[in-house]
This record gives structure tokens, C-alpha cells and sequence, in this order.
């Protein structure tokens, strides 16, 4: 069994025609009475591991089990680790089997299955790059569906290097929704390009405290300016702002700052980081909390990482695909709520709701100038079966006062989704409030640091402030985690409110109420500055809206 199982991964790998399961995996899980597959590593989130699979007596029975899922060939739960609403669905026996590949200079393009509901379009794929890449990763000059007018439908997509069986295993996402139950579409990729991680060192010193910046022009960066900002805990905050010369290496390429210890490996990060955000003068801000003796460690070496497009091969990889609606659809349904939503601002309420096999999801509206939810923890009670959600960035289709939140079905029978009965659950409740009229006198503004203590509505308020590359820095913190932190700070200038921008970016519902605001090209030594608005926590606060009863 050893022997043949080795050489059909061989032929596996070497052969464009043919392709078999991970035969070692399932034998050892079927030894072990189990069929599972395990869940991979994310940026942010470790997803728990999970059977998969109930147990299926003999290889042979379960190659052939649940042909939908890419006929077991591969395992997708890396993949599918933040659409469990997909994997669950396929799991069932949901889903269309597609399987047709086209081969394009030495390239192959595989469509293993598709999945189409009234909430999205769903596709998984798999690329085949010839024997000799050996690269780290792949992305395209386009990809999407082009529907009959040959209009192109634009999406997500996710995919990962395989290395074992030598291929990108992928999905392509997209909200586009058929009308038809059935209807013709075009699957295309256009220029795959080849990238690999490049590296250059920045000669960053992190026990300086200046603003340090780093001439780069090279591969379109033009150059780096790195700041170090404390924080509590002991922790420092680097903030990296980049500029390019080349638009689509900022839109393309993860450009970020690599701390490494003396064994060449990367040092850990002790906060989340927050990448891509775009800054007033066209620049690339990024922001990475690190403990600060690990950063200003003897043998820190900080380096400038960013992908590098090695090698392209033009073409375009084209599927024709005839996709059905008809199974899902069959367990999909969508209803017009309009529940208010009781004991909150600008009249909230749940405009509908529109549920399918894989996924539900909820529209929120309100009324107001500025529309925020205030609840950072989302669920979905379906007969006693908590999802957890996370909200949708707005984008061209929602409205200015709409949100869209999203729960990905998991463990639940598809077919009972019509007779179960359904809550909205909301969670961590972030109350912001407009700050007072008292003015914050700061005086002997310079380059050394100063400090005061205010309160507002009884929370203490520390402040730090000092002059910078000829900028006036503004910190706030309290020592109370009630308070969720100063959101802006501004001073009148006659009677117009000049504002001082953040410096650092918030995470809503954090923890660290630390805060900062600049105010650019200031040459005063007193100043008073007052607050716009802040926030405070209620971990307690639940919000519980019934959206559905159970049917008699």
C-alpha cells in the first residue's frame, strides 16, 4: 500500500490529467475510525480544529463521498476557514461539481466547484504552475466572472501554495447573484503574475525618538518614514508611513516594516497591526505594537519587506460554466423586517434579512449625520445555535445610514433553516459621547514633554503633550478601562474649530484608550484644545432582537 500510495502522489504532481487525495492523510484518519481535515493558521484569528467528515468505512467508499467537494482531492478547510458557511453547505451535499480545467503555457486552471444562493457566487479553483516554480505566491492582472454581454463581475478570491501536491488551491467570491436558476458565465483570469518576498535593510534606530526617513526609490517605493510612539504596558508603537512611485505597488504589495532577532527570525508583535490605511498626502500608513525591549533589543535588525513580481505569464485562462440556483435555492429564503431596534440613536432598525444554506445576512439602517453601530460582538441564535458575525465595510452598494452584517452558517441542517426560530444578538456595547466646554490649557509647549490631568463626566484623563519635527502631539489616557478614549481634540480659532488629526489609528472597541491628534506646522507655546468626543465601554449592554418565532 506504502509504494502505491507514493507513486500516485508522484503522478499526481508530475501529471496535468490526473489527480488523486492525500492517500497518508486519509489512511492514518481512517486507521484512526476518523476522516477529518485540519484548520489552518490565519493573519488574525487561529480557526479551532473540526472533524469535517463523519467516518466512512474504506478508501474506497470515501472517495466517492460528497462529490461536490472537489471529489476530496483536496483538503480546502485552510481555505475555507472564514467561509464555514461554504465548507458546511458542501459538507451536506450542496453545491454544483464543475471540474473543467484549461491549460494555457504550462499553466493548468481548475473550476473543482461552485456554489450559487441568493447571498453570492461562489467558485473554487485550483492553479497548476509548471515543475519549475518554486515561488511563494501568485496574483492576476484581473479575475472574475464575465456574464453573457461579456460584462466583467468583480469579486474576491483567496488562495494558497500547496506545496505537497504542487498547487494554488483558491476561491473567488463574489455578491453577483443570478436571476435565472440556471445561466451561462465565463470564469477569467488575465496575466498571472509570479511574486516572491523581497527584503531590504532600513538602518532604523529604535532607541532614538525621532522621526527617522529612509530614501528608497527602488521597485516604485520612494521612500520610508518610521516613528515610535510608548504605550502602555510597556509596549511601542511603530508607525510607518510610506510613499510610492508606482500606484499599483501600493495597491498591490503588502509594503510593511520586519523587526528580526539575532537568529534571523521575525519578533513577535504584541498588538494588532493595522496595514493599508491611506494618508492625507497619498502615503501608506501602517501601525505595529511591539514590546518595547524586544524592539530596542542589541541585535534588532529592521528591514523593508514587500512582494515582488518575479515573473508574469500572459494569457487569459477562460471556463465556460452553466450555473444552478435550483438546490440552494430550495433552502433559501429572504424576508422585509423593518424590527426597530428599542433604546438606541438615529432609529435603528433591522431592515431585512435574507438567508441561504450558507450564509445569513442582515441589513441595518438607521437616520443621522454620522451612522455608527455601537455594539463591537455580533450573533445569530438559530434554534439554539450561537454564529458569530462580523459587519461588512461599507462599500458602493450599501447607503450612507446602512450596514451589513454577516453570519456564516456552521452546524446546522440546511433544510431546517425556514423552521427555526432566529435572534440578533449584539454584544459590547461603545457609547460615545460629545465632550464639554472646558478648555485644556497647555502651556510651555516645546520639544520636552509635558503633562496634566482632566476629567471629564468623572473619567481621569492624563495628558501628554510636546513639539515634533514642528508638530505639536497631543496623548491622552485614562486609567479608567471604562473610558474608551478620547476620539478628537480641537481649538477655535476665532469661532472655527480647527481639528487635530489622529495619529494613531483606533480599533473600535479596544481596550487601549490611548490616543493621539497632531496639529501640523503649530508655532505657539499655550494652547487650549477641547473635546469633540469620547467614548466609554459597557461589556454588560446585550441587545437581543427576535427576528424570527418558531412556526407551529
Amino acid at each position: 500500500m506504502e509504494r502505491f500510495e507514493k507513486k500516485i502522489k508522484n503522478e499526481m504532481k508530475n501529471s496535468d490529467n490526473i489527480s488523486y487525495p492525500d492517500f497518508d492523510q486519509m489512511w492514518n484518519d481512517i486507521q484512526q475510525d476518523e476522516l477529518k481535515t485540519n484548520g489552518g493558521k490565519p493573519v488574525v484569528i487561529v480557526p479551532r480544529k473540526r472533524k469535517r467528515f463523519a467516518l466512512i468505512a474504506g478508501l474506497t467508499v470515501a472517495l466517492l463521498a460528497t462529490p461536490v467537494y472537489g471529489a476530496l482531492t483536496y483538503d480546502w478547510s485552510n481555505i475555507l476557514s472564514y467561509r464555514e458557511g461554504i465548507q458546511t453547505a458542501l459538507e451536506q451535499g450542496f453545491g454544483q461539481t464543475i471540474e473543467q480545467s484549461i491549460t494555457k503555457n504550462d499553466i493548468t486552471l481548475t473550476v473543482h466547484t461552485a456554489s450559487i444562493d441568493d447571498n453570492r457566487t461562489f467558485l473554487l479553483y485550483s492553479i497548476k504552475p509548471n515543475a519549475s516554480w518554486s515561488g511563494k505566491g501568485i496574483r492576476f492582472e484581473q479575475i472574475g466572472l464575465k456574464d453573457q454581454n461579456g460584462n466583467l463581475i468583480e469579486g474576491n478570491y483567496v488562495h494558497e501554495w500547496n506545496d505537497e501536491l504542487g498547487v494554488f488551491q483558491g476561491f473567488f467570491e463574489t455578491d453577483w447573484i443570478a436571476k435565472e436558476k440556471t445561466t451561462n458565465v465565463e470564469f477569467v483570469i488575465e496575466n498571472i503574475k509570479f511574486i516572491g518576498d523581497t527584503s531590504r535593510p532600513i538602518n532604523y534606530d529604535p532607541n532614538n525618538s525621532d522621526t527617522q526617513f529612509f530614501k528608497i526609490q527602488q521597485d516604485g517605493i520612494d521612500s520610508v518614514t518610521l516613528q515610535a510612539f510608548e504605550q502602555p504596558e510597556e509596549k511601542t508603537l511603530l508607525r510607518t508611513s510610506i510613499m510610492f512611485t508606482d500606484n499599483k505597488m501600493a495597491s498591490e504589495s503588502w509594503t510593511h516594516i520586519e523587526v528580526m532577532d539575532d537568529m534571523n527570525q521575525p519578533i513577535e508583535k504584541a498588538g494588532i497591526s493595522i496595514s493599508g490605511t491611506p494618508g492625507a498626502k497619498g502615503e501608506y500608513l501602517t501601525q505595529q505594537v511591539f514590546k518595547t525591549d524586544s524592539l530596542r533589543a542589541e541585535n534588532a535588525k529592521f528591514q523593508l519587506t514587500y512582494d515582488q513580481t518575479l515573473e508574469t505569464t500572459n494569457g487569459i485562462w477562460n471556463i465556460n460554466l452553466n450555473l444552478e440556483k435550483n438546490q440552494l435555492k430550495n433552502a433559501s429564503f429572504k424576508e422585509v423586517l423593518n424590527i426597530p431596534m428599542d433604546n438606541m440613536p438615529m432609529e435603528r432598525k433591522i431592515r431585512e434579512m435574507t438567508v441561504t444554506p450558507t450564509q445569513v445576512r442582515l441589513i441595518i439602517e438607521g437616520r443621522g449625520r454620522y451612522y455608527t453601530f455601537p455594539y463591537t460582538d455580533y450573533q445569530l441564535d438559530i434554534g439554539g445555535t450561537l454564529l458569530p458575525g462580523y459587519m461588512l465595510d461599507l462599500d458602493k452598494r450599501m447607503g450612507p445610514n446602512e450596514m451589513e452584517l454577516r453570519f456564516e452558517i456552521a452546524g446546522i441542517d440546511a433544510m431546517s433553516l425556514a423552521n427555526q426560530p432566529m435572534t440578533f444578538i449584539a454584544k459590547h456595547r461603545i457609547n460615545e459621547a460629545e465632550g464639554d466646554n472646558n478648555p485644556i490649557r497647555l502651556t510651555d509647549i516645546s520639544a520636552e514633554p509635558q503633562s496634566l490631568t482632566t476629567h471629564i463626566a468623572g473619567y481621569p484623563i492624563s495628558w501628554t503633550y510636546y513639539m515634533k519635527d514642528n508638530n505639536l502631539y497631543v496623548e491622552s489616557l485614562s486609567s479608567d478601562t471604562i473610558f474608551g478614549g478620547v476620539v478628537q481634540t480641537y481649538y477655535l480659532d476665532g469661532r472655527e474649530r480647527q481639528y487635530g488629526m489622529p495619529a494613531i489609528q483606533g480599533i473600535f472597541g479596544s481596550e487601549n484608550n490611548k490616543r493621539m491628534d497632531v496639529y501640523e506646522n503649530f508655532d505657539k507655546t499655550e494652547l487650549d484644545i477641547f473635546i469633540s468626543n469620547y467614548t466609554t465601554h459597557d461589556h454588560d449592554d446585550v441587545l437581543r432582537v427576535p427576528l424570527k418565532a418558531v412556526l407551529e
